[in-house]
């Protein structure tokens, strides 16, 4: 009965734990590493064919984007999780592997030329749709005898559509044990979703440690009040707001924020204004919401849902799936709301919005989530006066606005109080998910306030869960960082990158466009592709 730490340890992302019980290899979680990390990940210590199943809290990528790999080399097992999870799941991990082949097939290009082996994508579509299709959803609540000695349960955890703590119990013999594997933990009052249910009883607790060193405002954010304050002053201009916006989760809130906005006449120039999702993930991620609304919305949601009002609708939303649609938006001279992805702005079709509506006084560009020191976003928050896009430099002229207290992290006051929430007393308490420092402060913080033993495990810790005994801690292994110039040179060949994905987006949607159209389409990239071969060489 061990659990074997392997991603996500003193860092925020890569989640992925090993329990082996009862004969059992059991992986919960299996996340990409996103963003900056500190140290090296160990292997997962037993071959992806000798793991029996995978249990997932929820559908983002830094706690799902590696199941496709892990099918890739052999993973045959079942992957239970809960349906609107499974759904999401369907529809993100395919997106996540066109990215890795479009990369893959890039860097090719340019190895080719340099006399470089060929590298294989880290995944292709393909097992990404062998990974989906080992899918087991459930519903939550629902306890499920896993195999001979185990047994499992999701329960709503409120950080996303399908969210979920597990809880597992396991009979070794005479040895019973019970571990809680809290996910990604929800704040509290989120649009849409409910809050996170607590679990009463456990021995052992995997915490994450997100926010445990944040406090959120305790005034409760008016949303809605100050989205309405930036629509009208916007609209009274003439001008667009134009929202960068995550697919999953983000672009739904707003929905849901604007159909409120809409239905109380809030807005009084230009009342009947039109909304445009130009993200055909976010357009996915919405019909999802839509098929699971009685499963996971809160009470205000489905006081709606009852009345036979859909949350995420209105009058004057319009959607743009292929790319002449998103191009017609900007041609549309009344003004408007955009949403549209990366919420970052470093890549999608947000930058063209951005090109088309930054140098306009009049507009408003709305950020509604956070945004990483480097990219776009980051750099258009903090005051930068002008940006480059698609080789152009855009003065930055229209508002620059953030609608502040959007989080779907618990705070460290919301994190205590899910740990608080156990009737029974704790054995130990295992902090991961969560940035260097903070994971062994708030391991520090739960042993004073539960009053139990709480560590944080490196890459690589190991725990006997029969007898509570650390076996190790793991061992910090820093990755190695490159020189300035360097980074810097990754840095512009990552936005060229960004670039790429772009256009193979724009290849895709065009799918079924007439042969003489797309030959035209043919003919242009390979005369780009001609002369900037000619400029290497």
């Amino acid at each position: 009965m061990k659990l074997t730490f392997i991603g996500a340890d003193h860092e925020v992302t890569g989640s992925c734990h090993l329990l082996q019980a009862c004969g059992k290899n059991i992986l919960v979680d299996c996340g990409m590493e996103q963003g900056p990390n500190l140290y090296e990940n160990q292997e997962i210590p037993v071959p992806p064919p000798e793991i029996d199943y995978v249990l997932l809290t929820h559908a983002h990528i830094d706690h799902s984007g590696l199941l496709p790999l892990l099918v890739k080399n052999g993973f045959k097992g079942g992957i239970v999780t809960t349906f609107a999870t499974s759904d999401l799941c369907n529809v993100m991990l395919r997106d996540s592997a066109h990215i890795q082949e479009f990369e893959a097939e890039w860097r090719n290009r340019k190895g080719k030329r340099a006399g470089q082996p060929e590298i294989e994508p880290l995944y292709t579509v393909q097992d990404a749709i062998d990974a989906i299709a080992l899918f087991e959803p459930c519903d939550y609540n629902q306890k499920i005898e896993l195999s001979e000695g185990i047994w499992i349960r999701f329960t709503d955890v409120g950080h996303l559509l399908g969210s979920a703590s597990i809880e597992v119990w396991i009979t070794e013999g005479e040895i019973q044990k019970k571990i809680v594997f809290s996910g990604d933990i929800g704040n509290l009052d989120q649009p849409i979703i409910k809050d996170p249910i607590p679990t009463k009883e456990a021995d052992y607790v995997v915490i994450e440690s997100t926010y445990g060193d944040r406090i959120h405002s305790e005034e409760k954010p008016d949303y809605v009040g100050e989205f309405t304050r930036i629509l009208n002053e916007t609209f009274a201009k003439g001008g667009n707001v134009v929202i960068p916006s995550f697919a999953v989760g983000r672009t739904q809130e707003l929905l849901y924020f604007i159909r409120e906005i809409k239905e109380k006449h809030l807005v009084k120039v230009n009342p009947d204004f039109e909304v445009y999702v130009d993200s055909p993930l976010a357009i996915e991620a919405t019909n999802i919401f839509g098929k699971n609304m009685r499963g996971c919305f809160d009470e205000d949601a489905m006081t709606l849902v009852n009345q036979g009002i859909n949350p995420l609708k209105f009058d004057g939303l319009k959607v743009a799936v292929t790319s002449d649609e998103s191009k017609l938006i900007n041609m549309e001279e009344k003004p408007k709301v955009i949403i549209s992805a990366s919420g970052m702005c470093d890549a999608g079709r947000i930058r063209h919005h951005l090109k088309h509506n930054l140098w306009r006084p009049e507009c408003t560009i709305l950020f509604v989530g956070y945004q990483a020191v480097g990219t776009l976003g980051r750099k258009l928050i903090e005051g930068v006066t002008e940006v480059k896009l698609f080789g152009e430099t855009i003065e930055v002229k229209a508002s620059i606005e953030s609608l502040k207290g959007i989080s779907g992290h618990a705070d460290q006051r919301g994190l205590l109080a899910w740990l608080k929430g156990f009737d029974t007393p704790l054995e130990h308490v295992f902090v991961v998910h969560g940035e260097d420092e903070v994971t062994d402060h708030f391991a520090e913080l739960v042993t004073k306030e539960i009053g139990c033993p709480a560590f944080a495990p490196y890459s690589g810790g190991q725990v006997d869960l029969a007898e509570n005994v650390i076996i190790t801690e793991g061992i910090p292994v820093p990755i190695q960082k490159k020189k300035p110039a360097a980074r810097k040179a990754d840095s512009v060949f990552a936005r060229l990158v960004a670039a790429g994905r772009l256009l193979m987006d724009v290849i895709y949607q065009n799918e079924g466009l007439a042969n003489k159209d797309c030959a035209k389409f043919e003919a242009q990239i390979l005369n780009l592709a001609e002369k900037w071969k000619r400029v290497k060489d």
